[in-house]
């Protein structure tokens, strides 16, 4: 009786161990409330975190993919930490069809917090500013529902155009960032900046106040290379933190051919500053900035055969980062 009651207490012992060792399952779980420290993202511990996922495409045209099934798909088979939903605003978005694009997003959120995801809201246009009260009014519901989970970055403005970061970017975003704090102090908010969110070294000489402030940096390997990395890197000296909610490893068109050195180049220059990422996108339209094939199944369960050559470099690197996150 003694040898059987011995075993089983050393049984009991090697579980609690193997438990309290286990390392979290979700990025969530493991990261905790993210925060902004000078430059860095950084964990509920202060270190600095480097999320990596995937974009959705605009709501409107290709909202078959806004379930939970395919976040589902995304977080085990392809490893995201991050998932984005771009929900369109203008061409039949959210300003024709608010309940219907709402849906959409909350259908996302949902899922990423079920699954322990981060989950990136992008107020998808180029012509934001003409839709401040919208955008006011979108994001104050958004925080007051979502606000006290720590899974959402909040993606005020996705590409402005050629315009003045200062007199018409930096207002409207205080105005948006002003309707998310009434019920959100903690979470990340991104801000758009000039030429399609590239111009982030202006942001840097006239910054936002506040805390847990990012802003968006995105580029498309075919079409950006050296220049662009040096005016991130310009913001960078200045203390921005940088987050780059879409990239592709095509031509800035979606099309074309894909990058793959050049998008390498962009990776260990991202890995550099622990800079997180999005690739744009989940989508099974004809273009090489597309993930999927035509026909790819709205729920994912992708075979390799469904996904195309910039799905295979992109899956590739998210796998990596995984690796690198979790140890497995």
């Amino acid at each position: 009786m003694k040898t059987l009651n011995l075993f089983f207490a050393i049984t009991l012992t090697f579980l609690v161990l193997s438990c309290s060792e286990k390392e979290p399952q979700t990025p969530v779980e493991k990261f905790g409330q993210l925060s902004v420290e000078g430059i860095h993202i950084v964990d509920q511990k202060g270190e600095p975190v480097q999320l990596a996922g995937m974009s959705l495409f605009w709501s409107q045209w290709i909202g078959k993919y806004y379930n939970y099934e395919c976040i589902e798909w995304l977080k085990e088979d392809w490893k995201c930490s991050v998932v984005r939903a771009a929900m369109a605003v203008e061409h039949g978005g959210y300003i024709a069809n608010p309940k219907e694009e709402m849906a959409k997003v909350e259908a996302v959120v949902d899922a990423a917090i079920d699954l322990g995801l981060y989950v990136i809201v992008d107020f998808h246009s180029h012509r934001a500013e003409q839709y401040q009260d919208e955008a006011v009014e979108f994001f104050g519901k958004l925080a007051q529902k979502y606000g006290h989970y720590p899974n959402i970055i909040y993606e005020i403005y996705n590409e402005p155009l050629n315009v003045s970061w200062s007199e018409v970017l930096k207002p409207y975003s205080e105005a948006v960032i002003a309707a998310i704090r009434e019920h959100d102090t903690n979470n990340i908010i991104a801000c758009g900046t000039p030429r399609w969110s590239q111009l982030v070294n202006e942001a840097a000489n006239d910054p936002i106040e506040g805390d847990n402030i990012a802003y968006v940096l995105h580029f498309y390997a075919g079409t950006h290379g050296k220049e662009l990395m040096e005016i991130g890197e310009e913001a960078i000296s200045k203390g921005l933190c940088l987050i780059v909610t879409e990239y592709g490893t095509t031509e800035a068109n979606g099309d074309g051919d894909v990058y793959v050195e050049e998008t390498k180049a962009w990776y260990a220059w991202m890995d550099k500053y622990k800079i997180s990422h999005c690739n744009w996108s989940i989508a099974d339209k004809d273009e090489a900035s597309a993930a999927l094939v035509s026909g790819a199944h709205p729920q994912g369960g992708w075979p390799e055969d469904m996904l195309k050559p910039s799905a295979k470099l992109v899956r590739s690197e998210l796998l990596k980062k995984h690796e690198e996150m979790f140890g497995q």
